[in-house]
């Protein structure tokens, strides 16, 4: 199975610090990557590597055989990145969080599939809530719903995704990424709790 996410070498220096160096790995299509390691390891800095946010003070990251700085454009299209803040406007609700979320990525999603998508995520009946009257694990899930209209991205690179989740919303949760592994796609994210993925086609990254 050809690598669809390559770390060549990469590093990370943040001051006078090495976070990591010389990661080399490939990630298939339909494969997860478990990045693990203490706080402050560099597990962030590497999904923004990844993402193309954060430059590696050595080596490169290529995703189907190119160096990300070569395709910009096309990688915005086919990542999506959920960081382990929720990126979200507190005075608009979580459908127009939703649109938003999905027009600044280049998806174009209509009202109905980003209504349907919340109700997926457990938040029927607060589609037009405040986002800054929700609980922590209802602004989670607003922000995990874009993975719901996300099944066409070949990447999802997901930081602490499970964090402030019940038990309900981390099957949700595990659900979802099992079945963008079956079709196809692969998964980056970091995790503090256990999570039941272990069955799942997988490689761990210990920083």
């Amino acid at each position: 199975m050809s690598a669809a996410l390559t770390l060549n070498a990469v590093g990370c220096v943040r001051g006078d610090r090495t976070l990591f160096s010389g990661l080399t790995l490939q990630l298939p299509r339909g494969q997860l990557l478990r990045v693990v390691g203490a706080n402050g390891s560099g597990k962030t800095s590497l999904l923004r590597m990844v993402c193309g946010l954060l430059e590696p003070s050595s080596g490169e990251v290529h995703w189907r055989g190119e160096p990300l700085a070569a395709q910009r454009e096309r990688w915005g299209r086919e990542l999506v990145y959920i960081g382990h803040a929720a990126a979200l406007k507190d005075d608009l609700s979580p459908t127009d969080n939703l649109l938003g979320a999905c027009a600044l990525g280049g998806q174009s999603t209509a009202r109905p599939a980003a209504l349907q998508a919340l109700a997926d995520a457990g938040l029927r009946g607060f589609e037009r809530t405040p986002v800054r009257r929700l609980s922590q694990g209802q602004r989670r899930r607003c922000g995990l719903a874009r993975l719901v209209l996300a099944r066409s991205a070949p990447l999802w690179v997901l930081d602490e995704p499970f964090n402030t989740l019940d038990t309900a919303a981390t099957a949700w949760l595990e659900g979802l990424i099992r079945a963008q592994l079956q079709r196809g796609g692969s998964v980056v994210l970091t995790s503090h709790q256990g999570v039941a993925l272990d069955d799942a086609p997988q490689q761990v990254l210990q920083l």
